[in-house]
Order: structure tokens, then sequence, then C-alpha cells
């Protein structure tokens, strides 16, 4: 196995990184946001209030994401074993 080879798969071990987390973080972001622009205009200035809606906001994105995660990264692990094999 080429160093080359070897830089490519750590190049798709973090894009396949990158793709898992992403939505994520989008999902707490964009919720972040949100409230914050919604204390900001009604003034309720509670430190907690963000905490519940982006935990539940989190954990649904997780709900719906997660066969799309499972499917990538089956897809990166299979071709990791045909690599190996090939070798």
């Amino acid at each position: 196995m080429s160093g080359a080879e070897v830089l490519g798969i750590g190049r798709d071990a973090i894009w396949l990184t990158i793709q898992l987390c992403l939505p994520i973080l989008l999902v707490g972001l964009v919720v972040g946001v949100v409230i914050g622009l919604f204390q900001a205009l009604t003034q309720i200035q509670e430190a907690t209030l963000i905490y519940a809606p982006k935990i539940i906001s989190v954990f649904l994105a997780l709900l719906l994401l997660l066969p799309l995660m499972g499917s990538l990264l089956a897809t990166f692990m299979h071709e990791i074993i045909n690599k190996i094999a090939a070798i």
C-alpha cells in the first residue's frame, strides 16, 4: 500500500466525519440562533431556555438521520474491507 492510498483513505475518513457531523451541528446551530433571536426580541434572558429545545431537536435529528449515517458508515467500511482484501 503506497502513501497516496493511505492519504486517500485518511481524506475519505475525514470527509465521512464531516458528512456525519454536519447535519447534527447545523440543526443545533439553527435552533440556537432561532432561540437566541427569540430571546433578544422578547427580552427573556433565561439561560436555561436554550438547552431543552436544542437537546430535543438534536435528538430528533439523530433519530431521522441515523439510517443515513449508518449507510454512510457501512459503505465506507465495505470500501476499507475491499482495500484490505486486495492487499
